[in-house]
């Protein structure tokens, strides 16, 4: 089997998805959604501070996932 280095490892992957409360700057979404899926935190922040120059919804959809997702228990 080959293993690639730069793959996320399946093993930190969360059973689900909720916001964070350890890797937080305003409601825990992108950290939560980094934890989730294995990624870093720094990353999605700036994947949807950069997805704000188009066009398009992104600050209610944050808005919607911050109030749908849970918090971390």
């Amino acid at each position: 089997m080959t293993t690639y280095p730069n793959y996320p490892n399946p093993t930190y992957r969360t059973s689900r998805l909720a916001r964070s409360r350890t890797d937080r700057v305003l409601g825990g979404v992108c950290g939560g959604l980094a934890e989730r899926y294995g990624w870093k935190s720094g990353t999605v922040r700036l994947v949807f501070l950069l997805s704000c120059l188009l066009p398009g919804p992104q600050f209610l959809l944050y808005l919607g996932l911050w109030l749908v997702i849970p918090q971390r228990r």
